[in-house]
């Protein structure tokens, strides 16, 4: 039988940490807390972890955390990553740029497509994009690919009436 590892029994009690991983929305650190509680009760690492569907040393590494750091411990840390190319100042203009939406006398058009968002993006804040990526930047601002349809500035809606009549 494999060494148990130490695992700090002043923090939690094994009900308590199953108590939390089912109301843990986070799934990977609900996990981790069902493989403690695994292990607090006696089961082998090995065992412990294959019963939630982790790796053995995953379970080793997150019962380090948790000594170090509590449940706090449990949950991913951020991953390294390009930074963004829009400041959060930047980003929140942009989304507000796109609420408003385009001033067709002054932009010579009636809805933005990525193509303009993206030269929106560069003549203001000197950030180059694809129109692919300013489609993620879109997204993660919270904003839909679809568009309300066009509508003319100079439209003539007596006349659109008067030929709907007509028929």
């Amino acid at each position: 039988m494999a060494p148990r590892a130490a695992i700090r029994t002043d923090l939690h009690e094994p009900g308590d940490l199953r108590r939390l991983a089912r109301g843990e929305a986070v799934a990977r650190a609900a996990r981790r807390m069902l493989a403690i509680a695994n292990a607090m009760e006696g089961m082998i690492l090995a065992q412990a972890a294959r019963v939630v569907g982790i790796e053995r040393q995953s379970l080793g590494d997150a019962i380090r955390r948790y000594n170090a750091e509590g449940l706090a411990g449990l949950y991913d840390r951020p991953k390294p990553g390009r930074p963004r190319k829009l400041t959060p100042v930047q980003e929140d203009a942009l989304c507000a740029a796109i609420a408003v939406g385009p001033d067709p006398d002054v932009d010579g058009i009636s809805a933005y497509t990525l193509e303009d968002l993206a030269e929106l993006a560069e003549r203001r804040f000197g950030v180059g994009y694809h129109p692919a990526s300013m489609s993620r930047v879109v997204r993660r601002l919270g904003f839909s690919k679809q568009k309300a349809r066009p509508h003319h500035p100079q439209k003539d809606e007596a006349a659109q009436a008067a030929f709907r009549g007509a028929r």
